[in-house]
């Protein structure tokens, strides 16, 4: 189905759903900048809108309601796109302090926030996506595999190998990553076993000894299956 049918498919079931304020921020909010990202970024991603909504209510620090441009969530994850252009802040300082308040608020709510700059995505919609790809394809195969229903779920720790694997070209060597991800080297062999049982892994052993001294990330990055 194409990418305009699936579009107001989503639209109109949240459309649909939806009342009083949440409503209204949906009307109001769902607009140029963010069916742009959608149609230019999610899509040629995803394929599809499974898990992804538009205009999502989320509360602050002081516990007061606001809603942000996109949250994908998929499993426990929560994801947050905000799309936001030069003025978005205008000169209100106040503004400005709360808006970055609140991402940080945010993150330490155990979700991720990623801000896309309108202007880039007007003008070089082939680097968000490459970005966001790599960021997002441990997501995107989760994901894909819950759907098919042959994998099984991935641990917030299995997640962060994989995407510390495709920072580092692949490769995930164990008491290094231990250092940057703050575990254990026993703690992050045990993974990087669960994810070569997951088929996500390879080991990689060294000489006649066949000692393991790192692993490597076999997933995709650009399937076809997962974008």
């Amino acid at each position: 189905m194409s990418f305009q049918m699936e579009h107001e498919k989503w639209m109109s079931d949240h459309l649909r759903r939806r009342r009083g304020e949440r409503l209204d921020a949906l009307k109001r909010g769902h607009g140029y900048g963010n069916r742009l990202f959608v149609e230019q970024i999610w899509w040629p991603l995803a394929g599809h809108f499974h898990g992804l909504h538009p205009e999502y209510e989320v509360k602050d620090w002081r516990g007061r309601s606001y809603f942000v441009d996109l949250m994908w969530v998929i499993g426990g994850i929560r994801i947050i796109f905000e799309v936001m252009d030069f003025g978005s802040h205008g000169t209100d300082r106040t503004k400005y302090r709360r808006d970055l308040n609140r991402g940080l608020f945010l993150q330490a709510q155990d979700c991720s926030v990623y801000y896309i700059s309108l202007d880039e995505l007007k003008e070089n919609p082939s680097f968000i996506l490459s970005a966001l790809r790599n960021i997002l394809s441990p997501y995107l195969a989760a994901e894909f595999g819950v759907k098919r229903r042959v994998l099984k779920p991935y641990s917030k720790i299995e997640r962060d190998l994989m995407r510390a694997a495709i920072r580092h070209n692949r490769v995930i060597r164990p008491a290094e990553a231990a250092r940057e991800q703050e575990l254990h080297t026993m703690t992050v062999i045990k993974y990087c076993r669960l994810l070569v049982e997951k088929g996500k892994f390879r080991a990689v052993p060294r000489g006649v000894s066949g000692r393991i001294i790192y692993y490597e990330y076999v997933g995709s990055i650009q399937s076809p299956d997962l974008v």
